[in-house]
């Protein structure tokens, strides 16, 4: 069994932020596999699908950001998975809006909701989806960034993104995460 989750905050008011990039790609691996992402458990929203015969469990922390590890770490003990079983897809403002980046472990990176997920779990040997949203203007707060949405450009960039996160989910399951990296961690005009 794997968990899968996606980092965001919950609420009307923070849909389609760029920190929510992670509950995008959620909802479209949940459309892409026929799961259901509305079970209240572990301080989130919760389904269950397959992905290539391997059972999944599919999250979106229900306690902000900055907390996020409290959920992840209340599933992995239910579920009694190991952290490398637990692939965690979020934001990044180093990459450039739509471009991917995998990773089978790492730092936090600045991320806050990695470095709770980190502090929860006490490792950083979890396997990762990372889906730039682009750098944050120099004169700009971060917070205000990060909440902020997307242009009408930057939206289109995000929807091909999402698609082909979910994608690149479904293949680090069924496939290996090797492969997943050697497929989608390309600058996007490399494409």
């Amino acid at each position: 069994m794997l968990i899968i989750a996606g980092l965001g905050n919950p609420g009307k008011e923070y849909e389609n932020t760029r920190h929510n990039a992670g509950f995008m790609v959620m909802d479209a691996l949940a459309e892409k596999i026929g799961a259901d992402i509305s079970e209240k458990k572990h301080k989130a929203l919760c389904g269950k699908g397959v992905i290539g015969g391997e059972k999944v469990i599919l999250m979106k922390p229900q306690t902000y950001m900055n907390s996020s590890g409290e959920s992840i770490r209340a599933a992995a003990d239910y579920y009694k998975v190991d952290p490398e079983d637990i692939l965690i897809v979020y934001d990044d403002i180093s990459l450039a809006p739509g471009q991917l980046r995998i990773r089978a472990k790492g730092s936090a990176g600045g991320h806050n909701g990695i470095k709770s997920i980190i502090a929860h779990l006490g490792t950083q040997e979890f396997p990762r989806v990372k889906v730039g949203v682009g750098e944050k203007p120099s004169r700009m707060d971060l917070a205000d960034y990060v909440l902020g949405h997307f242009s009408k450009e930057e939206q289109a960039t995000m929807d091909d993104a999402v698609k082909e996160a979910a994608d690149a989910v479904c293949e680090i399951v069924n496939v290996g995460i090797a492969q997943a990296m050697n497929d989608h961690n390309r600058k996007k005009e490399e494409k």
